[in-house]
């Protein structure tokens, strides 16, 4: 049992599932949205769109997070804006503002000789770099979350089903969706320097999307899909001691793995439903 205790007796690894666990559960909160709204291309353009914030504060020498922030309210706001335009598809809009912050993004990196954003990490993150004080961030992330979760979690509901029906209920599915967006974008920039912008998908998306067809309600999904992201976290940093992989693309690879289990089973489960009701049908005619 050596194998499951060694790698959690050194402190920096301790940090990482403190980190992971965390990150998990904000993921578990904004991710549930996103996968029952269907907006996972929002949520890669908008871990995208973090690199020119990220890049002008590390060019400053200032805070990766406030930079990180700041992007992400000016994608929310583009977004928003851009939704409101009739000619223009939302697809198209988010299309357009990915690109553009990317891109933008690298021009900024491109003029700097020292190269002083780290590439590699902002796009796959150092989870063994987690700080105590990461931690705390991350809590107060959580509790953020956890907040507009709670007071949101009607509007969100009517919003995901039915928006006619939002706005028939005077709950305002505008204001609604905006507060959605920046849901997602705290769980991106809370979530970023933990596993990158290229794999905190895996954690915002695959857990939820694996507790969907388990799960009666939403917020079972949330629960179920936090769990899940736990377990990732724990079992990615277990692998990623032993086998010696980078732990944060680890991590979010059996994040994904156990999105196919869930769903492996999910259509074993099915089958095995219908044939019971098939042959009951059958005992019941005969």
């Amino acid at each position: 049992m050596e194998w499951l205790t060694v790698p959690f007796e050194v402190t920096f690894v301790q940090r990482a599932l403190w980190g992971g666990m965390l990150v998990s559960a904000i993921c578990a909160l904004a991710g549930t949205w996103v996968v029952l709204r269907g907006m996972a291309f929002l949520g890669d353009a908008m871990s995208h769109g973090l690199l020119p914030g990220v890049a002008v504060a590390a060019l400053l020498g200032g805070n990766l997070m406030v930079g990180a922030v700041v992007s992400a309210a000016v994608v929310t706001a583009g977004v928003t804006a851009l939704g409101r335009t009739p000619r223009l598809s939302q697809d198209t809009g988010i299309g357009l503002l990915f690109v553009g912050m990317l891109s933008l993004g690298v021009i900024i990196v491109s003029r700097s000789q020292s190269f002083a954003v780290d590439l590699t990490g902002f796009l796959f993150g150092d989870v063994l770099a987690v700080r105590q004080q990461d931690l705390l961030v991350l809590a107060a992330a959580l509790l953020v979350a956890l907040a507009v979760s709670v007071f949101g979690h009607r509007a969100f509901l009517a919003l995901a089903f039915d928006s006619r029906k939002a706005h028939t209920l005077g709950l305002r599915p505008r204001l609604a969706h905006a507060v959605l967006l920046g849901l997602l974008g705290l769980a991106i920039v809370a979530s970023f320097h933990i596993v990158g912008t290229l794999l905190v998908l895996g954690l915002l998306i695959a857990p939820p999307a694996a507790a969907l067809p388990w799960a009666r309600s939403v917020r079972g999904v949330m629960a179920l899909a936090a769990l899940l992201g736990n377990l990732a976290t724990l079992g990615g940093l277990l692998l990623s001691w032993h086998l010696s992989t980078a732990a944060g693309a680890t991590v979010a690879a059996l994040a994904v793995s156990l999105f196919f289990v869930s769903h492996v089973l999910s259509g074993l489960r099915d089958r095995r439903m219908r044939q019971i009701h098939s042959t009951a049908s059958l005992l019941e005619v005969n």
